[in-house]
């Protein structure tokens, strides 16, 4: 019997990089101060919390990139369900090691992942990395009038009025 609540049963995924970079889908080794840090100066998550980050991406396929020092120093994550569906998320590469190549790399590395093949829909949203992600298949929706969404900007900042 299956355990809907495991995660794939594969041993860690991990690629190294002949610079001594590494990308790794080990869980435990994830910087999250980092990403929490990263992800609440962006323009998809401004004051996400620390816990939402941690749990969103434990409910995730949580990727690593890692410094040849072993310092994080980008990652991203993808919802999915390992089977026929995927959503790329939190996709980051710290400003001091960009144009190294890495997120081109990061991007090689995620869609070569076991988990993420045969996959019948892989999706993202980007509000300035279009190039990026058009070197890997994407494209704008074919039947945008399909495809809704439920948004709420606000939620962060809802969330840190209640608590007070």
């Amino acid at each position: 019997m299956l355990d809907s609540a495991a995660p794939s049963s594969s041993p860690t995924f991990e690629v190294k990089g002949e610079d001594g970079h590494v990308i790794s889908d080990d869980f435990s080794r994830l910087d999250l101060d980092l990403v929490h840090g990263f992800l609440t100066k962006t323009y998809w998550s401004p004051e996400i919390p620390r816990e939402t980050v941690e749990r969103a991406w434990r409910h995730s396929l949580a990727f690593g990139l890692y410094a040849a020092d072993g310092a994080q120093v980008g990652g991203c994550r993808v919802v999915t369900d390992r089977a026929t569906f995927a959503y790329l998320a939190d996709v980051f590469v710290l400003e001091a090691q960009r144009g190294k190549g890495l997120s081109k790399w990061l991007m090689r590395v995620v869609f070569s992942h076991p988990d993420l093949q045969g996959l019948r829909r892989f999706m993202l949203a980007t509000r300035d990395a279009h190039g990026l992600y058009a070197q890997y298949g994407f494209t704008a929706l074919s039947a945008p009038e399909r495809i809704m969404e439920r948004v709420d900007l606000d939620v962060y900042r809802r969330k840190k009025q209640d608590a007070r």
